[in-house]
């Protein structure tokens, strides 16, 4: 954080009754002016946590942009002067997403399984959406703060794919066209795999099911 003044942090405790709520009352108490807890009350899993997230740094300020980081920084903030060097400079983009492609000269690790995985998890949502998008998972993105509340503001359907309906939203408010010139997708320089994630290979087995739920309910057939 102390490399980043320019930016504020709300790290969000989705009703954890571990030591969670201790850590980031110890962070807002050390950055008292750069960084905010939100404790939820009841856990209601990892969309209704960015969700509320979203909405409340939405209602705290003047921010040019909004967005969310996996805690676990697979990504490291240092991205984010990566996001601003590659859209040229400036933030335009509605919704600048993290894509974690494995090329010369980054460091995206990941396990192969994960990599295959995910390749056929995009190829499906891409039918889905009507778009071509290579990762729609990764856990880094910024959403224009002027969008953020129609974007956020009902629950989101799917427990898992949070972020494949909020560019289905995007779609159903502007359109496809308009969808593919305000979204831009950056390919990561870094992103290491951290274990313990709690979505496992069978979990794909649901996959189709949670995208068709998706496609009916914002009639993207």
């Amino acid at each position: 954080m102390q490399n980043h003044p320019h930016i504020s942090f709300l790290g969000v405790n989705d009703g954890s009754k571990d030591l969670t709520e201790l850590l980031l009352s110890e962070l807002q108490h050390e950055f008292k002016n750069q960084f905010e807890a939100l404790n939820l009350q009841k856990n209601g899993g990892k969309a209704e946590a960015v969700r509320q997230g979203i909405l409340h740094a939405a209602q705290q300020g003047n921010f040019e942009y909004l967005g969310y980081w996996d805690a676990d920084f697979s990504t490291p903030l240092s991205e984010l002067d990566h996001f601003i060097a590659f859209s040229g400079g400036r933030l335009s983009h509605s919704i600048i997403m993290g894509s974690r492609i494995a090329r010369l000269g980054s460091r995206v690790q990941r396990k192969m399984m994960r990599h295959y995985l995910g390749r056929v998890f995009s190829t499906l949502t891409s039918r889905v959406l009507k778009l071509r998008v290579y990762d729609t998972q990764c856990g880094a993105k910024l959403i224009a703060a002027n969008e953020a509340k129609d974007l956020f503001e009902k629950p989101f359907v799917s427990k898992w794919f949070f972020d494949v309906e909020v560019i289905a939203r995007f779609i159903v408010k502007y359109g496809r066209k308009k969808t593919y010139t305000h979204i831009l997708e950056v390919p990561l320089n870094e992103w290491v795999e951290v274990g313990g994630s709690k979505l496992k290979v069978m979990d794909f087995i649901k996959v189709p099911l949670e995208l068709l739920k998706i496609r009916r309910h914002y009639k993207l057939g």
